[in-house]
């Protein structure tokens, strides 16, 4: 079985999608569902690419999830990204815009994170950027993207499982 491939980005993949890409992948491994899936993270800019997680992501996703995040390195979206995986999964409605810019972007199943929110008064809004705002920022942006992790698992499996059309 071939896994199903998403990627979460942001702008600098230095602080939201290195979060979402260690908690989705920490999901998966709590589910048993590791080996079904390849999980990576990138940002619509190239300014951190091979740069580690910021310093406030990398501490709020061990100390709050026993996660590691300091072996991921920022890399820039591209359309080969858009075309190889089956979710691109967006932390904000600017990020969208930056990613449909790209070339093959009307094929790409383009996704916002916030779209999977339990609370649907919630849903659509950008996962606020914590870059230079502090570690309630980034505690705030784990909380988030760690609930919507959940919702956006369910509507991936239910896609996975859906009869092709």
């Amino acid at each position: 079985m071939t896994p199903t491939r998403v990627m979460f980005f942001c702008l600098g993949n230095i602080c939201r999608s290195p979060l979402g890409e260690g908690l989705f992948l920490a999901l998966l491994e709590r589910r048993g569902l590791s080996h079904r899936f390849h999980v990576a993270s990138s940002g619509t800019s190239a300014y951190h690419v091979g740069e580690a997680p910021d310093p406030g992501s990398c501490e709020v996703a061990r100390r709050l999830s026993g996660i590691d995040l300091t072996t991921q390195r920022a890399q820039q979206l591209t359309s080969a990204h858009l075309r190889s995986h089956e979710h691109v999964v967006a932390m904000s409605r600017s990020n969208i815009e930056h990613a449909r810019a790209l070339p093959h972007s009307e094929r790409a199943h383009i996704l916002l994170l916030r779209d999977f929110e339990p609370d649907a008064a919630l849903r659509g809004l950008d996962v606020p950027d914590p870059w230079g705002e502090g570690e309630e920022a980034f505690e705030q942006v784990h909380a988030i993207v760690s609930r919507c992790c959940e919702g956006l698992l369910e509507f991936i499996l239910s896609q996975d499982s859906a009869p092709a059309t």
